[in-house]
């Protein structure tokens, strides 16, 4: 599914990735990130979030947008204007935040690099609307309410779009992504930390895999 769905906006235009389940990762060795994201797409998963929670991330990044070209790279965890600066030098083709200060907002903006700022109230929502993003990253989705959370919001913000992280599963992903204001969802559990240590790289496959068929169960379902 392509992420024109509903047509959410991240003022710069998202590359065109099709799956709507999006792995959310720590990258702690550089060298774990190519395979890693090569099982991702043998699993039917076109893009990744790597975050800037390691000083790994930039590394890795950059290292995936030149020897994986069927992945689609962002960058996660972006907080301060300056990330955007090096995250976009490393080649991402995207950003998300898990929040949406004004300068970031405005520094995404003068970037040109397409952005998904984090929300977790209404008025976040609406100050990130007013700034001209209607596709928004809600986090921490399961801790705010999950799926009737969204709910909620599509009455009176019917114009917005959402990729909800954080609590979400391969068990809850479907109550997510069958909600028409819910574009794609975010998630660590496709990336264990413990399974990319030991660089069991099939198990990943795996995972992206259950994930991917569920995401297409639910587009078959609507």
């Amino acid at each position: 599914m392509s992420t024109t769905m509903n047509q959410p906006v991240s003022v710069a235009p998202l590359p065109p990735f099709r799956s709507r389940v999006v792995p959310v990762v720590v990258v702690e060795d550089a060298a774990h990130a190519v395979p890693m994201a090569r099982a991702l797409l043998a699993g039917g998963i076109d893009v990744m979030e790597i975050t800037l929670r390691s000083s790994a991330a930039l590394v890795a990044l950059a290292a995936v947008v030149r020897e994986v070209p069927g992945m689609h790279v962002g960058a996660g965890t972006v907080t301060r204007p300056h990330e955007l600066t090096q995250v976009q030098a490393a080649g991402a083709t995207f950003a998300l935040s898990p929040g949406c200060t004004p300068s970031l907002l405005a520094a995404a903006q003068a970037a040109g690099l397409p952005f998904i700022p984090g929300v977790a109230t209404a008025s976040e929502a609406m100050l990130a609307r007013d700034a001209g993003y209607t596709l928004l990253k809600c986090f921490p989705a399961g801790v705010l309410g999950g799926p009737d959370l969204l709910k909620a919001w599509a009455g009176p913000l019917p114009e917005l779009r959402f990729c909800p992280t954080g609590g979400v599963s391969v068990g809850n992903l479907a109550s997510y992504l069958s909600l028409p204001n819910v574009a794609m969802v975010g998630g660590s559990w496709l990336t264990p930390a413990d399974t990319v240590r030991r660089g069991d790289w099939g198990s990943i496959e795996q995972l992206a895999r259950q994930a991917s068929q569920a995401s297409q169960a639910v587009e078959q379902a609507a």
